[in-house]
């Protein structure tokens, strides 16, 4: 269970450059019912204004005025917010983000009570200057613009402008790094921002041992105000000097996609230009959008992530935002998920004035389920804490002034920086808690227990009422033709299923399984003209969604291959072909024959294990209790959450691309590792080793 967070916050903005308040006009005695001590604490992109509550008033009304140097209005007078009690955590001190208007104007708000329909006085003005856009006009780089900002929000940012912004950041911060992942069906790059200080790590492997944070921005080609949110971070992260930036890039790399999908963004449409809905391709990976990101995943490895979209019902908070929800993720994961979300965003919001909230809000209506296409439900399946995000695409009742397009395309923007800020405070602060759950659910699903569940998500109760929303997400209970109680140990793949041309890709060409089984990072064994994938493996939960026959959208029906040893078994054991074992006990050594395959759960084996070309060598949740010797495997090595009383030796294995795995297990003698290709790795879970660790091996 995560630590319970406070909810009773005093009134403030973190990811504010320069925070300045603007005092209340001293008045005489408050007349009853009258909003006092109304403050305005100004930020990038919005203004939070807090006040002290008054008793029995039902809600408030925001008014904003324009004004000039002399606090002349230079406009009418209008109502901007109207603030709920649904809105907020800490009732006690209510907040409303503001931010509708042009960065760097100057305005006088007022607040006033309502007590039903009966409107009370308003409050005593407060007049301030509003934060200009991030960075120095005058200094190299801070002077970037995006499009959308040189506009003043009357358009969005080009590709060719985002293009040409983000290659000047590249050439200008050496904090930045732009990384190509691919290309769209229409031939438009795929970059990625790689952002750390004072320089990003060089290889996808350095960064993946910084324990990288991920913000997709834009898999929707008509919702692009995340995107223009993250084009303007990424220039703070490239140029600010503020502490706090340099402190968190200090202390991990940010990976920030702004336009996974340019096509749809040239086109504002919201599938690719095949009309492909991009967030229900992130398993099946027939796309090339798709298929970069989550090559991306299995290679930088991020261990916390962010998706925005925009959400059509005008009833929602200003932010709706859902952890992965499928019963296959780790429970870890969706606990740190649910912690991140309503531990931190609800307790900050609160704080700053947004109103974030679960994923259908107000109203919702049947959304965010259970399928595994989902990014945030991949993500989660692939041991990611991560949430999705929305941003409502209308302001609603309670932003009434939002039928200037201007406007509301700035408070879906601002509210997203300040939700991708919070992130990245998040990761900053409970960065141990997040990589224990990762850690935790990683040998989790490696040792292959518990059902599979085809369908279903886990229920989002309602948080404590007043806050926030009516309706929270609804209940998806796996249906029992959807739920299967015994688990394989892998599934076996003919040739023609693993390697057959499929046309399920763009104009009627698709990659093969095997290319997309790469892509996921799963390890397969190939033994003659068959090809297994064991599911004592990190993504355990994602596999059978894919493979089983019970997949509701899978890429191919593969043939469950349950354990052939099971119980107790004394003397010498010689592995031939592919063998399986599981809550076994095995009193004698085990030699695996070139060419063969040993795959093990919850097994204990008293002796030697030894394994000369074999085709692959995969343990989890295991006991060795002598030593460990694998040398010139071809396909596939996996060591998690395993105990081996005894040296143990990886030399001369080659994988292909690969790379062996060594994770969470602890080695009572030495460890060396020489010769392989790829160098083995740990997935960011230290081993425990009494004894030398020497070259390949030194860092695990």
């Amino acid at each position: 269970m995560r630590r319970q967070r406070p909810t009773l916050i005093a009134v403030s903005t973190l990811i504010a450059i320069t925070l300045t308040t603007a005092a209340p006009t001293p008045a005489n005695a408050a007349p009853p019912d009258q909003v006092t001590a109304l403050t305005a604490h100004q930020a990038d992109g919005y203004t939070t204004l807090a006040w002290q509550p008054v008793d029995g008033a039902t809600d408030y009304q925001i008014e904003r005025t324009p004004v000039d140097a002399d606090n002349t209005p230079t406009g009418a007078p209008t109502i901007v917010g109207i603030w709920r009690p649904n809105r907020q955590i800490n009732q006690h001190a209510p907040t409303f983000a503001d931010s509708g208007y042009n960065p760097g104007d100057t305005f006088q708000w007022r607040v006033r009570a309502r007590t039903g329909t009966t409107e009370q006085p308003y409050s005593d003005p407060v007049t301030a200057t509003t934060t200009a856009p991030w960075g120095n006009p005058t200094t190299l780089g801070e002077q970037l613009r995006t499009g959308w900002e040189t506009t003043h929000a009357a358009q969005y940012t080009s590709d060719t402008d985002e293009y040409a912004y983000t290659a000047a950041i590249d050439a200008l911060s050496d904090r930045v790094r732009v990384v190509e992942l691919g290309r769209t069906v229409q031939n438009r790059p795929i970059n990625m921002m790689v952002i750390g200080h004072p320089i990003p790590a060089a290889t996808p492997e350095a960064v993946a041992a910084t324990s990288p944070v991920a913000i997709n921005c834009n898999v929707h080609g008509n919702e692009p105000g995340d995107r223009e949110a993250c084009l303007i971070m990424v220039r703070q992260l490239a140029f600010s000097t503020d502490p706090r930036i340099t402190d968190l890039l200090n202390h991990t790399t940010v990976l920030i996609v702004p336009t996974i999908n340019g096509d749809g963004r040239a086109n504002n449409t919201r599938g690719n230009s095949t009309g492909q809905d991009l967030n229900r391709d992130y398993s099946l990976i027939r796309q090339p959008e798709t298929t970069a990101y989550i090559t991306m995943v299995r290679d930088y490895r991020p261990v916390a992530g962010y998706d925005g979209h925009e959400f059509g019902n005008s009833r929602a908070g200003d932010l709706p935002m859902l952890p992965p929800r499928h019963q296959n993720v780790a429970q870890p994961i969706f606990d740190q998920s649910q912690d991140m979300i309503e531990g931190h965003m609800y307790a900050k919001g609160a704080e700053a004035g947004w109103w974030a909230c679960p994923y259908g809000c107000e109203g919702g209506g049947n959304v965010g389920l259970s399928e595994e296409t989902i990014l945030r439900n991949t993500l989660g399946l692939k041991n990611v804490t991560n949430s999705l995000l929305e941003l409502r695409s209308s302001g609603g009742q309670t932003r009434p002034d939002e039928g200037n397009t201007a406007n509301n395309r700035r408070r879906k923007t601002y509210s997203a920086l300040w939700t991708f800020h919070q992130f990245l405070d998040y990761h900053r602060a409970d960065r141990a808690d997040i990589l224990a759950s990762r850690a935790e659910a990683i040998e989790t699903q490696a040792a292959n227990t518990g059902r599979l569940v085809f369908r279903g998500s886990r229920p989002i109760p309602a948080h404590p009422a007043p806050h926030p929303g009516d309706s929270p997400p609804p209940i998806d209970a796996p249906p029992a033709d959807l739920i299967l109680d015994n688990a394989p140990c892998a599934y076996k793949l003919t040739d023609a299923q693993y390697n057959g041309a499929r046309t399920d890709g763009p104009g009627g060409v698709g990659t093969t399984v095997a290319q997309r089984i790469a892509a996921h990072g799963w390890k397969v064994i190939t033994i003659g003209d068959d090809h297994y994938v064991p599911l004592n493996q990190p993504e355990r939960g994602l596999i059978p969604l894919l493979l089983d026959t019970k997949g509701v959208e899978r890429l191919t029906d593969g043939e469950r291959i349950y354990p052939t040893l099971t119980g107790r078994r004394n003397g010498p054991l010689t592995v031939t072909g592919f063998t399986c074992a599981d809550d076994a006990t095995i009193n004698g050594p085990v030699t695996v024959r070139a060419g063969a395959a040993l795959v093990t759960t919850a097994t204990t084996i008293s002796g030697p294990l030894t394994a000369t070309g074999a085709a692959g060598i995969l343990l989890a949740d295991s006991t060795i209790n002598g030593p460990v010797r694998i040398t010139t495997t071809t396909d596939a090595i996996s060591i998690i959450d395993a105990t081996i009383a005894g040296p143990v030796d990886l030399s001369g294995n080659t994988t292909g691309t690969d790379a062996p795995v060594l994770a969470g297990t602890t080695i009572r003698g030495p460890l060396r590792c020489t010769g392989n290709n790829p160098t083995p790795h740990n997935l960011g879970i230290a081993n425990t080793v009494h004894g030398p660790r020497t070259t390949q091996c030194a860092a695990l």
